[in-house]
Parts: C-alpha cells; structure tokens; sequence
C-alpha cells in the first residue's frame, strides 16, 4: 500500500516558535505560481473570499464584513493553486498508468498530476481506466442501482466541499431512491460535537460570532492547530488580544502558530508579531475532559445562580458528581499540575465573556461526547454559552444543514416530503464506519462518493480498502487524482467536475462557513475542461436517468429553483434567492436569544464520569495529525516547517524521554504498531523525532497512520474514529528493513 514514497530525502531540524510572516507567503506565492503560473495566480488569489468571487475550497473559517485584498491564509492559496492548476489528467495519462500501478504511488504524487478531465471507466476484470461518454457512464450507474436487492445496498458519501445546491440535490436524489444512507466527512471530524451540542443547547452548531471572539476576555484553543489547520483563525485571535484578550491554549504539542504570529497583512505585524498564548497546558491526549471538570470544581463558587435557574435543568446533580471528583485521577489523566489548574481558574474567575474552541483534538476519542458536555457544562456554570467548535472542510457545516445525514429529523422529512410528493424512509442509514463493514460483509454492493477521498479519510486503510474492492460499482465525483480511484469495486467510473474557481454557466452556488454565514461562491475561471460537469449536473442527470425530468432538469439549468426548494424546506432559509448574493446569518437560538431548543426548552447539565486512560507498559499513546503542507488528505507538499520537518512524512515525534526509555534515539527508524483485541495493525519504516510532545503521547500523520486506527475504535454515541487515541508501541527496524 502506497510503496511510492517520497522520503529519500527527509531532514529534520528544531521546530519554529512563530507562524505566518513572509515565510507564509513565499511558500503561498511559490507554490501557486509552481502550479498556475504568475498572471493565473494574481487573477486567482485575488478573488478569494471577496463577496464577488468564489470562497476558498480550503477550511470554514468566515470572514469579516471587512475584507482586505488579499482575504486568505497560505493553505488557503495552496488549496487554491491545487484546484487551479494547470496539469491534466487526460485519457492518455491513463492508459499509460494501469490502476495497479496508481495504488502504490504515494497521495503527493497522485495529487500532483493535475485535474482529471473526462469520465472514465474501468470495466470488470481490466486494469486500466478508459474514456467514457457521460450518457452512458449515467446510464451504468442507474442499471447498477435498480438492479440491487433494495436500495439500503448503495452507500452515498460526500465530502465537505459540496455546495449547499449539490448537497440539497444530492439528498433529495438518494432519499427519492429509497435510502438514508449518506455518510459524510463530518462523522469522521465534528460529529462528536453535534451530538454532544445537540443534546445539551438544543443545536448542533457553535454558538459565536467573529464578533463575539473579538470581544471575549478569555479564549481556550483546545485541542486544535489553526497555525496549520486554520491560519485565518490566527488573525481574529491576533484582534482579540489587541482588545485585551487572553488566550490558553490546551495541547499535547506546542504549536507554533499559538506561540507567535506574525501577520503578513499588517507591516507592524511581520517584525516581532503578537505573542497569541498566554499560558500552554501540554495536556496528556484524553485529558480533557478531566481538565474541565477540574475547573468547573474550583469555579463552583463564582456559579450564576440566576442564569442556571432560569435556563438549564441538572446542575444539582452535576454539582454532587462534580464535587467527588478525585485529584490524583485529574493530574494523571492531565499530565498537568494542581497549581496549573488553579493558575488557568484565576483566568477564568477574572473573565467575564469566555470562548472555547476546539477541533478533531476533542472530537476523535472514545469518550469524545462525554468531554464535549463537560466544555458545555464549563460554560453554562458562569452563564456563558461560548462554544466554537472548529469546522474543517469548506461546507462541511452546509452540507448537514442542506440534509446530508444518516439520520434526519422528523421535521425534515415531513419537509421535504410536503414539498416533492414522495415518502422519503425514515429508518436510519449507515454513518461512514458503518458503511464500511456494510461493503466488507458484502451487504453494501454500490458506492458513490460526491467529492473528497474516502479511502484515504476514513480509519482502518487495509479494511477500508478490502471493503471499497469487494463492491459492484464504485463512482467519484472528484476535481483531482487520489488514491480512491486507484482503490475501487469491480467496475469504476471517475466523473469530473467543476471546481469553485470555475465558471458555472447555471450561476452561483452557496455556502455556510464554521459560524454559520451563508454566502455566494462565484467561480471565474475558464473550466479545466469543456467536458466537466458541475456537481448540480452530475446529481441532476442521474436524477433525471432515474426518475425522470422534474425537477431535476430546472435544477440543472438554474440552481436559483433550486434555492426556492430550500426555502420552502429548511428553516431559516426563507427568501434565500433574495438573500443569498449579500449573504446573511442563520439562527441560532442559544447565541441571539438565549434560548435552548431542547426537550425541556432549558440547556442541560451533564454527568460524565471521568476514566483514565491507561495504555501498557511500554506503549505510548498516538494522535494524528496534518502537516503544515497538507489540508485533510490532500498533501500539497512533503514539508512541516513549523514542525522542522522537510521532505518527508513518514516521521513520528515523540518526547525525548519516551525514547531514552525504549532504547530509542532520534533518527532511528520504527513500525507504528497499534493493539486491539481483534489483533495488531502496522504502519512501517517511520523516522523518529526527539520532540516536545506531552510525555507518553506521539505524534504522526494521516492519512499514513489512518491504517492504526481499528474500525471498530469508535466514540460513544457519535461512532466517530479515535484517532487521537491510539495504544502504539513503537518497533525498531533493522537495518536491512526487518
């Protein structure tokens, strides 16, 4: 599995105390220019996030009503330059590359090969992907489809950078054929926050605007990296300190971007920068939820009686379990120390306005839920309802809103029922983990993935794999080359589409970032190819093979009669086409009202019971994470240089001390070896990094460590991969590779 590796010449060196700066843009600058030339890249880039061009297909961070010209972070002009490309994929790439042969070549190099360009497929049997007309590529799908057992035998994927249009469309096609099953991204990142949000507030979205993070006193980043993972982020935590804000950041690693930024937007900024953190918890992995309950103890006193009376329910019995906490179990779980703790509740009891953020750091453990209540509980003690959790891909939130999920609400479906005339099923459908033993125990035979690359996002990569080759027919509707079309059923097809910086000749499409703002995305670039189809289309044409013209033939030719369907569908939507172009904010009760949504109409205290996690001796706990040159599975290039990593991925970091007590020293080379009951899984030949990480903790990255996580390693209630919890031992290679 991936034997192309591009580690040959990987170095190392001590990692970076500051983030962004002109280092930021150069590296920004000389990869979009590497990719689409220097005039392509002016006309590109400066479109990004303005409110005539298109939003960056990178993360979901908003933007302000102040924008300046240049409205993007580097991983946002990678994630741009990547899609703007100037290579192609043509049909003579392919017969030159059989499918075998495009398995073992590594992510970066698949995705260097630039856009695709017209529908391929693979029959039964071959190993070569060969042209196909989009009549008849539509026309295998649907004959594949109707030929199944029942429709619960197609599993529907999309990924985070849908547009709300596609995704609303793409739904609607899949519940007209008779299934709930529409896993996505988000049970693989967030979904341990809807579920915990949900149930406590009554939504399951944050509740913060951009300006609510400026004008906080005091900001917990927890469990995230937005030097990397959100750089814009940077930029509001940069505002806020300027107002007087201070900020704790909770992390196994230090990160450079909450070390030091230095904005590359303001002069002043790219001297000495702002000092973002002012106090570093280096928490043990899965210590959080033992971190907030600790300060929720030594904050039970300064508790706002009056907002707990009025509007939660549960805080006495709360209270009673919070109060039996045991100190010894919090400092082991923690890996911190008592005076720590209580230096972090004098923050807190000096501010008034408190905000938490938090990404995958929280989301992807197996009590994940339990510690995202406890954050909700934290909050609610002093009548603050700050939660921001930090969404990833583009609109990965307007995805779920627009109905991309597995099990929709009443409400929803009574919706859309009114709306279309058809009785949509009720019955739950498959999350992604559950997708994937439905293909591995052949109940699931067709997969269709909008967007994204699900062999290479989803944990387990040999099950995973042996799953997505078992099925009858596999379909991506995908902008690039990756792994997942190297890895597919018995027959394939690749449909290619549009990409947001394109033109779409049936007009804008819409978006809601991390805050939910919904907004246009106008793409102006010639498309890659005249053979390209927009997402709309795609989902439009099967419908249309399917069911026949209405109204899937409207949709296709305007994406407004689309919009006025949703209107009618989804609350909070009303006027969209009236809206839509100047954007505007959906409601939220709990931030605008203070109003909760629950059963009980109140928000709710939880009890969650704290457990350490305890691995054996001699193993070590393992999180993964993105490089700075990557953006969820796509790897736009082989460094890490806030992390002093260059030319390579295959490194593991681990605390100096971790290795003296193997044996280990830095640069020996090791197997990744994760335990579980149903036997071992290995990832092989990693580079170790003496680093600054939490003791028993390490670090490597996905998607080359996704093959430790077992499938069946999964957070409570949310069915979310640990993957930031993984018992590893490390085991040293010899020589010779043994």
């Amino acid at each position: 599995m991936n034997e192309h590796h591009d580690d040959e010449r990987l170095t190392t060196g001590p990692p970076k105390e500051w983030a962004g700066g002109l280092p930021a843009v150069g590296h920004a600058l000389r990869i979009a220019q590497r990719q689409m030339g220097i005039g392509r890249t002016a006309l590109t880039l400066l479109r990004v996030n303005q409110k005539s061009g298109f939003d960056c297909p990178g993360c979901a961070w908003p933007e302000g009503g102040h924008r300046s010209p240049a409205e993007f972070c580097e991983n946002g002009a990678k994630a741009v330059a990547e899609e703007a490309t100037t290579r192609r994929v043509t049909r003579e790439f392919f017969a030159a590359h059989p499918v075998s042969e495009l398995a073992g070549m590594s992510d970066y190099w698949l995705g260097q090969q630039g856009r695709l360009t017209e529908p391929m497929y693979k029959p039964a049997g071959a190993d070569h992907y060969e042209p196909v007309g989009w009549a008849e590529a539509f026309g295998m799908i649907a004959a594949e489809l109707r030929a199944l057992d029942g429709p619960d035998q197609a599993v529907f994927y999309t990924s985070g950078r849908t547009s709300n249009e596609a995704a609303f469309a793409y739904q609607l096609l899949v519940r007209r054929f008779g299934t709930n099953n529409l896993p996505d991204c988000s049970n693989m990142c967030h979904e341990s926050s809807g579920a915990a949000l949900t149930e406590t507030i009554g939504i399951g979205k944050g509740t913060v605007s951009l300006d609510d993070l400026h004008r906080a006193d005091l900001i917990f980043v927890v469990g995230q990296n937005p030097g990397t993972n959100h750089p814009r982020m940077l930029t509001a935590l940069e505002k806020a300190k300027r107002g007087g804000a201070r900020i704790v950041a909770v992390n196994p690693l230090p990160e450079a971007g909450l070390l030091r930024f230095k904005n590359p937007q303001r002069p002043s900024g790219l001297a000495a920068g702002t000092a973002l953190a002012d106090r570093f918890l280096q928490i043990r992995l899965n210590g959080d939820l033992a971190l907030f309950q600790a300060l929720s103890l030594l904050l039970l006193d300064t508790a706002d009686e009056a907002f707990i009376a009025e509007h939660t329910t549960g805080f006495e019995a709360w209270k009673a379990h919070l109060t039996g906490l045991d100190w010894a179990q919090v400092l082991e779980a923690t890996g911190l120390t008592r005076r720590e703790l209580e230096e972090t509740a004098r923050d807190v009891r000096n501010a008034k306005s408190v905000v938490v953020c938090w990404a995958m750091g929280l989301t992807q453990h197996r009590n994940s839920v339990a510690t995202i209540r406890e954050v909700v509980n934290f909050q609610l003690l002093r009548g603050n309802v700050g939660l921001c959790p930090v969404r990833g891909h583009s609109n990965v939130q307007g995805d779920r809103t627009m109905g991309i999920y597995e099990k929709p609400s009443k409400e929803f479906l009574d919706a859309l029922a009114a709306e279309f005339g058809f009785e949509p099923p009720r019955h739950h459908g498959l999350d992604t983990v559950e997708a994937i033993r439905a293909m591995r125990d052949g109940e699931a035979k067709v997969f269709v993935g909008m967007g994204g690359n699900f062999v290479r996002a989803t944990p387990d990569s040999r099950v995973t794999e042996a799953a997505l080759r078992r099925t009858r027919l596999t379909v991506q509707v995908s902008t690039k080359l990756n792994r997942s079309h190297a890895v597919c059923g018995e027959r394939a097809l690749i449909l290619p589409t549009l990409g947001r910086t394109e033109r779409d000749p049936a007009g804008f499409v819409t978006v809601e970032d991390s805050m939910g703002l919904v907004h246009a995305s106008r793409g102006r670039l010639a498309p890659a190819s005249p053979d390209l189809l927009s997402e709309v289309a795609i989902v439009a044409r099967l419908g249309r093979e399917l069911f026949g013209e209405e109204p899937w033939a409207g949709f296709e030719r305007d994406y407004a009669a689309i919009r006025d369907r949703i209107a009618r569908v989804i609350p909070g939507f009303e006027d969209f086409n009236g809206r839509a172009e100047a954007g505007f904010a959906l409601p939220n009760a709990p931030r605008d009202e203070r109003r909760f949504p629950t059963a009980t109409g109140r928000a709710g205290f939880t009890v969650n019971r704290l457990e350490v996690l305890r691995v054996p001796p001699g193993r070590l706990l393992l999180q993964t994470v993105r490089s700075h040159d990557q953006y969820n599975t796509t790897v736009y290039g082989l460094d890490d240089r806030y992390r002093g990593v260059r030319n390579g991925r295959k490194v593991v970091f681990v605390h100096p001390d971790d290795l003296a007590e193997r044996d280990l020293a830095d640069g020996d080379v090791v197997d990744l070896v994760s335990e579980w009951p149903d036997g071992e899984r290995t990832a092989e030949g990693f580079r170790v990094i003496a680093y600054p990480t939490a003791r028993g903790c390490c670090a490597a990255y996905f998607p080359e460590t996704n093959v430790l996580v077992p499938l069946d390693s999964v957070a409570e209630t949310s069915n979310t991969p640990t993957s930031k919890s993984i018992v590893v031992r490390l085991s040293r290679r010899t020589r010779d590779g043994g």
